[in-house]
C-alpha cells in the first residue's frame, strides 16, 4: 500500500525517506518565513573571506628595479619636504628676523601672476599623484564591490531604550536576581 502512496507523494523512487523528504519540504516552507541561519553564516565569512582579500591585496606589492625604488623615492620628498620648510621659516623669523623680513620683502616682490603659476604647478603634482594611486588600487576597489555586493541591505535591528523604567522586554530572571542583592543605594 505505501509503494503507490509513496510513489503518489514523490516519495517512491527518489531513494529518500519519507521522514527526510517531509522534513526538507518543511524546511523550504520555513525559510520564507525566516531566515535560514547557516546560509546567513555562510554569507557573513564569505564577506569576512573578501575583506581578508582585499587587506591582503593592499600588501602585494611587485617588486621593481632600483631606478623605479629611486624614482618613488623623490616622489615621496615633497611633502615632508614643504613641512619642514614651513617650519624653517617659523626658527627663521625666530632665529634671525633681520634676515626674515629681506627675505619675506623678497617673497613681496614676486608678481601675482607667478603665484598662481606655482600653486598650478603643486596642484597638479599632487593630483597626479592621487590619479596615480586611485589608477593603482582598482584591483583592491574591485575587490571591495564584491565584498559589498554579498552583504544583504537589511536595516539594523532597532536601539532598545537605555531608561529601564520603559524596558518593555520580557524579565530576566537573572537580572531581577541580581538586582535584589545588590545594596541599596545610599543617599547623602
Amino acid at each position: 500500500m505505501f509503494g503507490w502512496l509513496g510513489r503518489l507523494l514523490g516519495f517512491g523512487n527518489s531513494g529518500k525517506a519519507p521522514v527526510t523528504s517531509l522534513a526538507e519540504a518543511a524546511t523550504g516552507v520555513v525559510e520564507v518565513f525566516t531566515e535560514n541561519k547557516t546560509k546567513r553564516m555562510e554569507l557573513d565569512a564569505s564577506a569576512r573571506a573578501a575583506a581578508l582579500a582585499q587587506f591582503a591585496a593592499e600588501f602585494n606589492h611587485v617588486r621593481t628595479g632600483w631606478f623605479d625604488r629611486f624614482v618613488d623615492s623623490l616622489n615621496r620628498l615633497p611633502r615632508p619636504v614643504m613641512a619642514l620648510m614651513t617650519l624653517w621659516l617659523f626658527f627663521q623669523a625666530w632665529a634671525d628676523p633681520a634676515t626674515f623680513s629681506e627675505v619675506m620683502g623678497a617673497f613681496a616682490t614676486v608678481p601675482d601672476q607667478l603665484w598662481w603659476i606655482l600653486g598650478a604647478v603643486v596642484a597638479f603634482y599632487f593630483g597626479a599623484r592621487e590619479t596615480h594611486h586611485f589608477r593603482r588600487n582598482t584591483e583592491t576597489r574591485e575587490v571591495i564591490r564584491a565584498a559589498a555586493e554579498t552583504i544583504p541591505d537589511e536595516p539594523l535591528p532597532p536601539v532598545p531604550d537605555a531608561d529601564p523604567d520603559n524596558d518593555t522586554s520580557p524579565p530576566n530572571a537573572a537580572l531581577e536576581e541580581w538586582r535584589s542583592t545588590r545594596s541599596p543605594k545610599r543617599t547623602s
